[in-house]
């Protein structure tokens, strides 16, 4: 998957630490690999964003472009608005992104919270972004309660749209899950209509590029670049 499109299941979720991890290990395979955030919401003109996150992780020689950048914590389109500035439309994202696979072996596209939230005021989605370049959907999702429901409506709007979903990862596994955590190893294959292929623990963030790259392997499937067994996860998780 040379063109690939990461979205959460909501915010929060962990979309940026399983975007570097896919980068991290596409790295470590020799790939050259870039990262775009077509729009960067809640966070000043001088902040770290998130692509600043992915290269602190995944390293340095990871290519990171910004299209938009809004202070305000909000959907791209009403933050742009607030900060009288020009949206970051998905024909923009969508062209930015064929560009960089122009040099580059593997290139994420990490969208803004969900799949649907709004990058202009005609509607434009990340969903757009990825059935224009025809790049599959990588869904991190949640690993607690109300996940199924969230993954199911994402997988749905994909399906409907005929793009492809490359799988689920939870992007933040507890140290401590609950039942409901546990139950849904079993339950997002079933609610994304896709497989399992990863689930990041919850301190992965902390780590340092050396630590995060031996969790990345073993927290990701091989189509990824790693080790992980959904199968085996769910048994040593088991309700």
């Amino acid at each position: 998957m040379s063109l690939m499109v990461l979205t959460g299941t909501g915010t929060g979720v962990g979309k940026t630490v399983v975007t570097a991890a896919v980068a991290a290990l596409a790295l470590a395979g020799r790939r050259s690999v870039a990262v775009l955030k077509p729009a960067q919401t809640g966070v000043g003109p001088d902040e770290p964003g998130d692509l600043d996150e992915v290269g602190r992780l995944a390293g340095d020689a990871v290519t990171t472009w910004e299209l938009g950048r809004f202070p305000d914590p909000l959907a791209p389109n009403i933050a742009a608005r607030r900060a009288g500035l020009p949206v970051v439309t998905p024909s923009q994202a969508a062209a930015a992104a064929v560009e960089l696979s122009r040099g580059h072996d593997q290139v994420l596209v990490e969208g803004a919270g969900g799949l649907l939230v709004r990058f202009d005021d005609n509607g434009g989605t990340l969903a757009d972004v990825a059935w224009s370049i025809g790049a599959p959907v990588l869904i991190v999702a949640d690993a607690g309660l109300g996940t199924l429901n969230s993954t199911a409506l994402t997988a749905e709007a994909l399906r409907r749209r005929g793009i492809e979903c490359a799988g689920v990862v939870v992007g933040s596994w507890p140290a401590e899950p609950d039942l409901a955590a546990r139950c849904n190893l079993d339950d997002l294959p079933t609610a994304a209509d896709a497989p399992l292929i990863g689930a990041l623990p919850a301190n992965a963030a902390a780590l340092d590029r050396a630590e995060f790259l031996a969790v990345a392997r073993r927290s990701l499937a091989p189509e990824l670049g790693g080790e992980f067994d959904a199968n085996g996860f769910s048994a040593e998780h088991a309700a």
